[in-house]
């Protein structure tokens, strides 16, 4: 077993990510730092694109919105997010965020526990043309507190 010691990771050491719309940017991750517990990255989404919808089998997602305004769909509802606001996001549930604000919206996100393998850890339910598509909002059905 590999041994790893604390590792201050720069953003701009990683790899954007963009097959499902805005970028993400995966900074602490099994490989990058040994994590052995989940990874933790960030999302940087410009004004008008989303993250296209999907779920993870595996995984908890911890949510934390840095800059910006998003649309968070879940399972269908509509939930808006600001600036300080965070969002625990259970197993199973599909989900996609728009940037609906003039601004870039930058999202810190923390997945856990890893998947058993990488390929395993997102189900992607819609194509990134699919989710430009949903950029009109649907009827807003709460807020995110």
């Amino acid at each position: 077993m590999t041994t790893h010691s604390p590792r201050i990771v720069d953003l701009s050491e990683t790899q954007p990510n963009t097959r499902r719309g805005g970028d993400l940017r995966a900074v602490l991750t099994p490989t990058a730092v040994g994590a052995t517990s989940g990874f933790m990255g960030l999302a940087i989404v410009p004004p008008g694109e989303s993250i296209a919808e999907h779920y993870h089998p595996y995984s908890e997602e911890f949510v934390y919105v840095v800059k910006g305004l998003l649309e968070v769909d879940l399972d269908g509802e509509t939930h808006s997010m600001s600036p300080d606001q965070g969002l625990m996001i259970p197993l199973n549930v599909r989900h996609r965020f728009r940037n609906v604000g003039n601004e870039e919206a930058r999202m810190v996100f923390h997945l856990g526990p890893l998947a058993p393998r990488p390929e395993l850890g997102h189900v992607d339910t819609e194509h990134v043309e699919e989710a430009a598509e949903q950029g009109r909002p649907p009827e807003r059905t709460g807020a995110v507190s």
